[in-house]
């Protein structure tokens, strides 16, 4: 497994994680843009360019299980005040590998650059690309460590329909031959099972830490 962000997350999406010892790796971040934390089973990787030795320093001092000092509000406090920076949600991170031809979705003239979920990734990811269908929207970007990230948005009054699914497995479909990830927050199910569903599967939970 690599040392670095990419190379955990190359290995990741092969189903090869960092060792359940209830240690912590941190690396340098591959982009001013990205901070975070990586919550493997019982293992983090803290992504920032502050020192290691703060990182370690840090998780020590929350009080509560090792195992979940990463994530812990203590720990993400701490993190946010020391780097100038503000916390995302805690979302749980999903990959999917790439499929074969076309995608299972009719696209329409819907959700183009100007639509929301678009203009949202933009802030957080390069390369984006909009795709749009009758009632919901599919936009993929490079994100952490160059990741090709996807996310979907569906109207509310064509939900239920399997339109979700459609998308994020389109997302698969137009991947290009490489993996697909996606952060979904814990608390949004629809979108975890359009995920799942989609043949999306669960590696781990991601925080990150947005310049202000």
């Amino acid at each position: 497994m690599g040392r670095t962000l990419r190379g955990i997350l190359d290995a990741a999406a092969r189903g090869v994680f960092p060792p359940a010892d209830g240690g912590t790796t941190v690396v340098p971040q591959e982009s001013e843009r990205d901070a975070g934390v990586l919550a493997f089973t019982a293992h983090a990787v803290v992504f920032t360019d502050e020192d290691p030795g703060w990182v370690l320093g840090a998780l020590a001092a929350v009080e509560c299980d090792p195992l979940a000092a990463a994530t812990h509000a203590g720990f993400l406090t701490a993190f946010a005040e020391r780097t100038g920076r503000t916390a995302d949600t805690v979302d749980v991170l999903l990959v999917g590998g790439p499929l074969p031809g076309p995608a299972p979705v009719r696209w329409a003239g819907a959700g183009g650059p100007g639509h929301a979920r678009a203009v949202s990734a933009r802030a957080r990811r390069d390369d984006v690309r909009v795709w749009g269908a009758d009632g919901g929207v599919l936009v993929l970007g490079r994100g952490v460590g160059g990741r090709l990230e996807a996310a979907v948005e569906v109207d509310e009054e064509v939900r239920q329909r399997g339109l979700g699914r459609r998308l994020a497995t389109a997302a698969r479909h137009l991947a290009g031959g490489e993996p697909v990830w996606a952060q979904v927050a814990a608390g949004n199910a629809r979108s975890l099972r359009a995920f799942l569903a989609a043949g999306f599967r669960p590696v781990g939970s991601e925080v990150l830490f947005r310049r202000r």
